[in-house]
């Protein structure tokens, strides 16, 4: 019996690039991680419903490919902010104040590493180790290392954002 492909989750043009990419790969199963790039550049994040189309299109259960989303940091399963503020939660970073620049973060946005405030404007997350030890605490914000920063620093710079 021959089986149907899925459909696209949408008419949304987007998909066509994700499909384009699962073609080019043969749609094989070891083309997963490459096609959720492909899906998370396209979109800016993988949703569940892209997912579901990917690992059904490539033949990956559901269950692995929500490990591998979840697994690699790069992937993030909920849409960005307009901006990103990593914190640096490395043992330098830890011991000069990183721990208290996350709670001032969490306490003025209310928002937790790995989620983003309610007006989409800014993303918590945490790296483990940025390479700026002797900066630490370090945070990078849009993608500009910035160190030696307290809490009330940090603060200002996201409200200049």
């Amino acid at each position: 019996m021959l089986q149907t492909a899925p459909r696209a989750p949408s008419d949304d043009k987007r998909w066509r690039m994700v499909d384009t990419r699962m073609r080019r790969l043969g749609f094989s199963p070891d083309g997963l991680i490459e096609v959720l790039h492909t899906a998370q550049e396209a979109f800016g994040y993988l949703e569940p419903e892209a997912l579901d189309y990917i690992g059904a299109s490539l033949g990956v259960p559901p269950s692995r490919v929500y490990g591998v989303a979840t697994f690699y940091s790069h992937f993030t399963l909920k849409p960005k902010g307009r901006h990103t503020c990593v914190v640096c939660t490395g043992t330098a970073c830890y011991i000069n104040g990183a721990g208290a620049i996350l709670r001032r973060i969490e306490d003025d946005l209310h928002v937790r590493p790995g989620e983003t405030t309610e007006d989409e404007e800014v993303s918590l997350l945490t790296a483990r180790c940025i390479g700026a030890c002797s900066l630490a605490p370090a945070v990078v914000l849009d993608g500009r290392i910035q160190g030696k920063l307290g809490p009330d620093d940090v603060m200002n710079r996201l409200e200049q954002l």
